[in-house]
C-alpha cells in the first residue's frame, strides 16, 4: 500500500476512533460491551482483516503500516481493538502462516470481512507465556481427531465462530515437540465456551475459558496438513503480535499524554494551572520522553520485520520496553491529576488498569528478557549496530 492511501486509512479511523470510539468509553466500561453499530461499522471499514492478504479481502498492510494503525486504534480503549484483533493477528495469521490453500481460501475471506471472528487457543493452566506445557490432547481415529483438554483467557472466545486450536497429537512428546493446530469451529459437538471473565481492566474484551470434550474434527482441519507445527505457527503468530501488542501501548501512551498535558493546562492550584509547576512539568516530560522512544522502537522493529533481518530480538525489545513505559506513564498521568485520576469517570484511571495486563499477555515482561538475552547472546544485535 502506497504512502497516500495509507495516510486516508489512518485519518479514517483516527477521526472514527476520537469522534465515535471515544465518547463511548464510560458506556463499555460499565456495559462490558461494544454497541452492535460499533462492530458493523468496524467490519465495513476493513478493521477485521487490514493484516489478511489483499487476495483474500483484507487490506496486506506491512508491519510497519500496522504498527502505524495499531497506534490510532490505541488511542482508545483496547477493548476496541481485541474486537477484530485475533482476526488480524494471532488466529489469523496461522491460517495466512501455515494454513493450506484450501483452508485460506474457506476462512480468510470471511475473516477479513468480520463474518466469522476466530480465536486463539493456546493459553493452558501450564502453558501461558511458555506453550511447552501444552495438555490438550488431539488423537488420530481413522479420518478424524478427537480433541480433549482445556484452554483459559481466550480472547473472543464467546463470540468466535472458529477456534485455532493447539493441541499434542503425539502424547510421548514433552516440551515444544508434538504439537499440531487445528480448525475447530466453535459450534462443534464437545465444545463448550464458558462465561466471560470479570477482569481488573478492559472491560468490553471478553476472555473465557473452552473445554473439549471428545470434539471431532475431520483430519482436513488441521492446519497445513502437518503434525507437529503447532508450536512454530504458534510463535511465529506471537512474534508478530508482540510487535503490534507494542505498538498498542503507544497508542495507549499517546492518550495518557494528551490527558496529562489538557488536564494540567487547565486545573488550578492556589490560583494558577497546575502547568506551572516545575514537578508537574517534569512528569510531562518523562511521559512524552517514553512515548517518543517507544514510537521509534515499535518502527524500527517494525521495519526490520518488513526486510527481515528481524523477527525475534524487535518484537520482544519493543513489546518489553512499550508495555513498561505504558506502566510508568500510566502511573504518572494518575499522579497529575491527583484525586481526580484516582475516579472512575477519569480516563486515566481507566487507562491505569488497562495497562496492567500488556506486561503479561503475548509473552510476559520476563520472558521477553529471556528472548532478548538470547538473541544478544546469538549476536542478533549486531547488524543494527553495525558491530
Amino acid at each position: 500500500m502506497d504512502n497516500s492511501e495509507l495516510d486516508d486509512i489512518l485519518t479514517a479511523v483516527r477521526e472514527f476512533v476520537r469522534e465515535k470510539v471515544v465518547p463511548l468509553e464510560t458506556q463499555v466500561e460499565d456495559e462490558d460491551a461494544f454497541p452492535d453499530a460499533i462492530i458493523k461499522e468496524s467490519a465495513e471499514m476493513g478493521l477485521f482483516g487490514w493484516a489478511l492478504p489483499e487476495q483474500y479481502g483484507g487490506l496486506g498492510l506491512n508491519a510497519e503500516q500496522d504498527a502505524l494503525l495499531a497506534m490510532e486504534l490505541g488511542y482508545t480503549t483496547p477493548s476496541f481493538r481485541s474486537l477484530f484483533g485475533t482476526n488480524n493477528g494471532i488466529a489469523g495469521q496461522v491460517l495466512v502462516n501455515y494454513g493450506t490453500d484450501d483452508q485460506k481460501s474457506e476462512w480468510l475471506p470471511r475473516l477479513a470481512s468480520g463474518e466469522v471472528v476466530a480465536s486463539f487457543a493456546l493459553t493452558e493452566s501450564e502453558a501461558g507465556s511458555d506453550p511447552s506445557g501444552l495438555r490438550t490432547k488431539a488423537v488420530r481415529d481413522g479420518d478424524d481427531y478427537i480433541i480433549n483438554g482445556s484452554k483459559r483467557f481466550i480472547t473472543n472466545a464467546e463470540a468466535s465462530d472458529v477456534l485455532i486450536v493447539f493441541a499434542r497429537t503425539d502424547p510421548n512428546a514433552t516440551g515444544s515437540k508434538g504439537i499440531s493446530v487445528f480448525l475447530v469451529p466453535t459450534k462443534s459437538e464437545g465444545v463448550t465456551v464458558g462465561p466471560h471473565d470479570h477482569k481488573m481492566g478492559q472491560a468490553g474484551a471478553w476472555t473465557s475459558e473452552i473445554f473439549f470434550d471428545d470434539v471431532r474434527v475431520p483430519a482436513a482441519n488441521l492446519i497445513g496438513g502437518e503434525e507437529e507445527k503447532g508450536f512454530y505457527a504458534a510463535m511465529a503468530s506471537l512474534n508478530k503480535g508482540r510487535l503490534h501488542i507494542a505498538a498498542i501501548c503507544v497508542g495507549q501512551s499517546i492518550r495518557i499524554l494528551d490527558e496529562s498535558v489538557r488536564f494540567a493546562a487547565d486545573a488550578k492550584q492556589g490560583g494558577e494551572p497546575i502547568a506551572r509547576f516545575q514537578l508537574v512539568q517534569a512528569m510531562l516530560a518523562d511521559i512524552y520522553t517514553e512515548v517518543a522512544a517507544a514510537k521509534a522502537l515499535v518502527l524500527s522493529a517494525a521495519q526490520r520485520w518488513d526486510a527481515e533481518t528481524d523477527r525475534k530480538l524487535g518484537p520482544s525489545s519493543a513489546k518489553l520496553f512499550a508495555s513498561e513505559a505504558l506502566a510508568r506513564i500510566a502511573d504518572k498521568g494518575v499522579q497529575i491529576q491527583g484525586g481526580m485520576g484516582y475516579m472512575r469517570e477519569s480516563a486515566v484511571e481507566r487507562f491505569y488498569r488497562h495497562a496492567r495486563l500488556f506486561r503479561i499477555y503475548e509473552g510476559t515482561s520476563e520472558v521477553q528478557r529471556v528472548v532478548v538475552a538470547k538473541q544478544l547472546l546469538k549476536g542478533a544485535h549486531k547488524p543494527q549496530f553495525n558491530l
